[in-house]
């Protein structure tokens, strides 16, 4: 009785500890992509204040409105590489979260052989 209570014991301490591996992984993960997310907004926001700036001191409108499309491609292509970004960081995020867990719940799953 003593020694199944004690294995329980060990079971539930080594389950809190994977708990708090994973909530710490994934606290350090939304860090990061918040800290991304603050840097890209920043720069968007900078950036669209420049292509306003050029855009309203050009001499003529084909020439603001040459500003304005660049501005938008360059926009775009930014938002595009950021979307990535944040898949690979929200991915790699999961990775850290899930490793505590791996190793039990690999023990846990049946082996399938040829």
């Amino acid at each position: 009785m003593i020694k199944s209570f004690e294995d329980f014991q060990a079971l539930g301490k080594d389950s809190v500890d994977a708990y708090v591996a994973s909530a710490t992984a994934l606290s350090k993960g939304f860090q990061t992509i918040t800290a991304e997310a603050v840097d890209f907004s920043r720069k968007s926001f900078e950036r669209g204040t420049e292509a306003f700036e050029k855009a309203s001191s050009a001499k003529s409108f084909d020439k603001a409105l040459e500003v304005q499309q660049g501005y938008a491609k360059e926009a775009y292509e930014a938002f595009l590489g950021q979307v990535n970004k944040f898949g690979e960081l929200y991915l790699a995020t999961a990775k850290e979260a899930y490793k505590p867990f791996e190793s039990k719940l690999a023990g846990l799953t049946p082996k399938v052989t040829k």
